[in-house]
């Protein structure tokens, strides 16, 4: 699988009327995008991918969505149904409205390449530096970034395959006596 950068800046006309009218405060997901417009581009990932064959999925889409998948704490196939049917991931994303997204393993493969040298550690640097442009880096942010950083670790480890997962591994590191 190769990556071929793709550009998700402007988000399809129809999914912005449709999000807007559906979710007129907006939800997490808008609210992302709103402030900090595309969070990853696919470029921060090249390392990762060859330059020749089959070209794979936008990376910087497959960050978001395992954002987005760690802050709703959903498997793999939850996160891959929000893909195909929640409008306010549409919009994060930059997604037409009838984009079928993709298959749940697609995840795991993310993870796995992430998991390989430092490329999760630059996702969440990146991230950490566009949340502080945005000026939304405060107490919670910093606690969500630790839990990501936990994940990552396990990740490394072998620990966990899913942010269930790893919230299912945060569990059972508490004392029953709690």
């Amino acid at each position: 699988m190769s990556l071929r950068p793709k550009s998700y800046q402007r988000i399809p006309a129809r999914t912005v009327r449709t999000a807007r009218a559906a979710c007129p405060k907006g939800t997490p997901a808008m609210l992302v995008r709103d402030r900090l417009d595309v969070l990853f581009e696919d470029e921060v990932f090249a390392s990762l991918y060859p330059a020749d064959g089959r070209p794979g999925l936008s990376p910087g889409q497959l960050a978001l969505v395992s954002v987005l998948q760690f802050a709703e704490n959903l498997s793999d196939g939850q996160a891959a149904d929000a893909v195909r049917t929640r409008i306010d991931w549409k919009y994060a994303l930059g997604l037409e409205l009838d984009d079928a997204g993709f298959d749940y393993s697609v995840l795991s493969e993310f993870r796995a390449r992430l998991a390989e040298g430092d490329a999760a550690d630059r996702l969440l640097t990146v991230m950490l530096e566009r949340l502080v442009e945005a000026g939304l880096h405060d107490n919670h942010v910093a606690e969500l970034l630790d839990q990501a950083l936990y994940h990552v670790e396990h990740l490394r480890l072998g620990l966990s395959d899913t942010p269930a997962d790893s919230a299912r591994d945060m569990d059972d590191d508490v004392p029953a006596a709690l």
